[in-house]
């Protein structure tokens, strides 16, 4: 799959990140190479200097501020995102596709997370959130062989047999990506701040559709 055609919107991109500018210098965290999409997708950990800019962008987004709610200053923004690099039960992550920044994550331990008030959590489940940032990379099928290689890079760690999400209950499109990753619809849940649709996917399945496709 080509890159979008927005040319300034990717060039934009490339000189707000510092780590696109040198490829050499990237510290990649997960990478795989999807043949669905024609493009590699790679993970690193957000860095706040690097990084603050275009997320702060991504999060003033019309497709995004509905759901993350996060429209907020800069001065606000960079308190929030120090706060959340400095919760050592998450790890914050930039998504690439071909090496250019285009989507945020957040991967979470889910026993220490609010969510584990919700369910009977073990040990080694994770939790994930995540965002497409670029206006430009909405509607082109990149969600789901995105997510795919999120769950697959979580399940790296041995002993995570189960990842699990929140997607706000009105965010129907979501939730379908979800269930085509291998995600199964648990039971509606009133979050602090949304009432979301509690789904695990197992690792028994997501390997099993995987082997399937």
């Amino acid at each position: 799959m080509p890159l979008p055609h927005d040319v300034e919107e990717i060039i934009e991109t490339i000189h707000e990140t510092k780590d696109v500018q040198d490829s050499s210098e990237i510290k990649v965290d997960f990478q795989t190479f999807d043949p669905t999409i024609q493009n590699t997708i790679s993970f690193r950990e957000v860095v706040f200097e690097d990084d603050v800019d275009l997320l702060h962008k991504w999060h003033r987004q019309q497709h995004v501020v509905p759901f993350w709610r996060l429209n907020i200053s800069r001065d606000d923004y960079e308190r929030h995102l120090t706060a959340f690099l400095q919760d050592e039960h998450q790890t914050l992550y930039m998504g690439a596709l071909d090496g250019i920044p285009m989507s945020y994550w957040e991967a979470y331990w889910a026993k220490d997370d609010i969510i584990a008030d919700y369910y009977d959590v073990e040990d080694g489940d994770q939790g994930i959130h995540l965002l497409i940032g670029p206006p430009s990379y909405l509607g082109k099928g990149l969600a789901l062989p995105l997510l795919k290689a999120m769950v697959s890079f979580q399940f790296q760690h041995q002993n995570t047999k189960k990842v699990v999400a929140e997607p706000d209950i009105r965010n129907e499109k979501m939730i379908h990506v979800f269930e085509r990753c291998g995600f199964e619809r648990i039971k509606p849940i009133q979050l602090p701040d949304k009432e979301a649709m509690l789904m695990f996917c197992e690792r028994d399945r997501f390997v099993l559709k995987g082997e399937k496709e």
